[in-house]
């Protein structure tokens, strides 16, 4: 899918017409479950549900033009995707929050197989997911949680004096491989437990 989409109308008309058919419908119930401050968009090639700068200003830390990140929603080759960023900054110490144990625990009891990596389900159809217990997630997550869950998550990764507004002006390009290390030490990703199979 290319990463330059800018709108979900976009996105969604170049998909077939069963993928399409599926992730409108799960567009659809996603966002009739979602906090109203989340706003809907296209980031990293998908459709992503986000923290807008007006409600939190440091941005993604990652990337700080970006909003914050929240949920995720695409179309792969072999599948379709939902990347559920909260449940990924519910870890403590590497072990599994009681929102996360929750999740694991609700799904299993949906009959419902989890096919799940670090924060990343997928599925072939909408009926591979148990709907009832996304609905609840969602529930559970209202925005001004979730911000706090992600600084208490991710903190320290914002740099001090940084978090009142994102960089907009152009950085100075990095040459050497001490400049290639620090930014390989500055955003690698955080190791994180999985409960399902991947």
């Amino acid at each position: 899918m290319p990463s330059k989409l800018t709108t979900v109308d976009e996105y969604l008309a170049l998909l077939p017409a069963d993928r399409r058919e599926a992730l409108d419908a799960l567009r659809k119930l996603l966002g009739s479950h979602l906090d109203r401050k989340y706003e809907e968009g296209m980031s990293y090639g998908m459709i992503w549900w986000s923290v807008p700068h007006s409600v939190y200003p440091a941005g993604y830390h990652c990337k700080r033009e970006q909003p914050l990140p929240f949920l995720g929603l695409a179309s792969q080759k072999g599948h379709m995707s939902l990347h559920l960023f909260g449940l990924y900054c519910d870890q403590h110490d590497g072990k599994p929050g009681a929102l996360l144990r929750w999740f694991g625990e609700a799904w299993k009891k949906s009959g419902k197989k989890l096919d799940m990596g670090k924060a990343c389900l997928r599925f072939k159809k909408l009926d591979d997911l148990a709907l009832d217990v996304l609905a609840e997630l969602l529930r559970r997550m209202p925005c001004d949680e979730f911000v706090a869950l992600y600084d208490r998550s991710f903190g320290s990764a914002r740099p001090a004096g940084k978090a009142s507004a994102p960089k907009t002006g152009r950085k100075k390009a990095s040459t050497g491989k001490s400049a290639a290390k620090s930014t390989a030490t500055r955003h690698k990703p955080r190791e994180v437990s999985s409960f399902g199979p991947r």
